[in-house]
This record gives C-alpha cells, structure tokens and sequence, in this order.
C-alpha cells in the first residue's frame, strides 16, 4: 500500500473530533467508513484509535469461552455448527457439570482473560440449566472473586436474568447477529424481536448487556450500519464483530466468501465510530479473514477472545500476548470495569 503526502486535514480526523466532542456518528458517516478508498484505510484507523484511546487507552481485554453444552440446540441458525440443521463434525455432549465448568474456568485465569463467557448451545435455559450454570458461577466467584463472568444461555425473560444477576453473573451475551431486514433468511426457529427482548431483560436486570454480530452472512453496507445503529440504540456494553467461519455441514459454508480484511477493518472502525465508548471485541473469524493484518485491528477495537471459541481453534494464546505486547499496548487485568474506562491521556499515536 503506498501512502501519499497530503497536508489537507484528514476527513476521518475530523469525524473523530466530533465524536470526541459528543456527536454522534451520522449514517452517512458509517457508510463512508464502509466505502473509505484504500488511500485512506491507515488515516480512518488511525482516527478509530483517537476514539478507543479516550476511553479504552492501550488496554486490550481478553475473554475465554467455556463451551459449556456442546451441538444440541434446536435452533436452526444457518450459521451455527451446533444448531439442528448442521452436519458438521463437532463434540456434542449435554451441559457440564457445575463443578466441571468451574474448573474449567481455571483456565481463564491461566490465559490471562479477564472474563469467563460460559456459553450453552440452547434456545433458552432449561430450569436445571439455569440453576446449574448459576452454581458453576458462585463457584467461579468463590475461587477467583475478581474474575468477571459473562454468560450466554439463550433467550432469557425479567426472572431468568435476575436469577443470573444473583448468582453473580456480571454480564451476558445474546448477539443479533445481523440487521432485521436480514435475520430471516439466517433463522426461521425465534425472530429478531426475540433477541432484542432478551437484551432488553438483561439491561434491566443489572447484568451487562453484550451483543454483537456475524459479518459475511450476506448483508449489505446498509444493513450493517443498521445493525450497528441499533446495538447503540439499546446501548449495550460490549459489541463483539464476528466474521463468518464458513464450517462445512452448516448451510452458510455453501455460500461464504473470504472477506477482504482490509474491509474488516473498514468494519471494525465503523463500529468504534458509531459506538465510541463501548468495548469493541475483535472476535470470531478474525484469523481466517484478517490473517496477517490482525494487529490493525486492535486499533479500532479493545478486546479479542483467547485460545479457542466454541467448536473452532483459535490463534495460540503465546500469539496473542506477543502481538498485544509488540503493538505496544496492555493485556487488561483481572478485575478491571465492565465498561468504558475513559483515559484523558493526550498521547494519541498516530498510524499514518
């Protein structure tokens, strides 16, 4: 990539002096950052970490997954190795023992996470999944106080969160996954609706909503701006950007495409810019599509996952650690916030 002198000011610049000062991030804007011409792919990310900078500094937060219930969800998610539709070759096995998954978690805390995500291929929790998964958790909390713990069950109501909420778990994750104009044709089983009230009972309740998305489903620019608007809408905490791992035996393999990593990071920005302060996390998908570039995107995003995710392998952690500590930046702590910590520092390194 050949890079041009220019001394007129940048345009991503000055998008981020505005979101600094508190505007919000316009759709037109977002579908810019979509299309910005490969010129202006180091000054868009360069302006996307003005914006992680100011409240995330040069921290990046790791998260490990349990996958606590493994292929034997009824849902039929085109996407998903464990849903009902799926043929591929994965471990199915019914939920873990509390105390398996407890121990498990041990792990979390050797990878340097600072965040356990216990995860239960399931429509929703069953009411000994529920008391199960609460038990693993206080053990959790019992062994490792400090460690926070992120479920994903499901579809929950007002009592299933509370529930959860009590036993200590601090935040949950129920993504969209994609706009509504689109969900239909990725899952015929629950709707969009379905999901965004499930957020919706976890915000109430006093857990941390996550929610995220699943890039390379076929979705247009627009609807991933959609997408992006709504998660702001329903201003959850944490925002994993997912990008589709095409797993043979699942219906989206047949159609899915590499995606152009530096569109990836088009992406990664657009959701910094539209959601300035919420933890960004660079997820799924990120070693197949954005394979040597992956450290760019820990410009516009502040969290990754650690090791594996649910039923595919992930980069080794020893990589992860040593792409974090050569970019410059900080493996966030255990007992670090939830949210956004924001960071006045004036230093604001620049890419370009």
């Amino acid at each position: 990539m050949s890079v041009v002198s220019d001394k007129r000011p940048s345009r991503w610049n000055a998008l981020a002096e505005r979101v600094l000062d508190g505007q919000p991030t316009s759709r037109e804007d977002a579908l810019a950052i979509l299309d910005a011409p490969e010129l202006e792919l180091l000054d868009l990310l360069s302006a996307a970490y003005r914006v992680r900078h100011r409240y995330y500094g040069n921290t990046v937060k790791l998260n490990y997954l349990i996958n606590a219930k493994s292929g034997v969800c009824p849902e039929d998610c085109h996407y998903c190795s464990q849903s009902r539709i799926s043929t591929a070759d994965i471990d199915r096995y019914p939920l873990m023992s509390a105390q398996d998954i407890a121990a498990r978690a041990e792990r979390a805390v050797e990878l340097r996470a600072s965040t356990c995500c216990i995860v239960t291929a399931a429509r929703r929790p069953s009411a000994r999944e529920l008391r199960e998964v609460s038990d693993a958790v206080r053990q959790v909390k019992e062994r490792h106080p400090e460690l926070k713990v992120c479920a994903c069950m499901g579809l929950l109501d007002d009592d299933e969160a509370a529930t959860l909420r009590e036993a200590g778990v601090d935040r949950y994750n129920h993504n969209l996954n994609t706009a509504e104009s689109r969900y239909g044709e990725i899952c015929t089983t629950h709707t969009y609706d379905d999901r965004v009230e499930t957020v919706g009972s976890v915000a109430r309740s006093g857990i941390s909503p996550c929610s995220g998305v699943i890039v390379g489903m076929g979705e247009t620019h627009a609807e991933l701006v959609d997408v992006a608007a709504e998660l702001r809408e329903l201003a959850v905490d944490s925002i994993p950007v997912n990008f589709l791992i095409p797993i043979e035996g699942t219906p989206l393999a047949q159609t899915a495409a590499r995606i152009d990593p530096r569109f990836a990071l088009r992406v990664l920005a657009m959701f910094r810019f539209v959601c300035p302060d919420r933890e960004i996390r660079l997820s799924a998908g990120r070693e197949v599509h954005l394979g040597t570039l992956q450290p760019l995107g820990l410009y516009p995003a502040n969290a990754i996952f650690v090791a594996d995710y649910l039923t595919e392998h992930g980069q080794e952690p020893e990589e992860d650690w040593r792409m974090i500590e050569e970019l410059g930046f900080e493996i966030e702590g255990i007992g670090g916030p939830m949210g956004p910590t924001p960071n006045e520092l004036d230093a604001e390194p620049s890419l370009a």
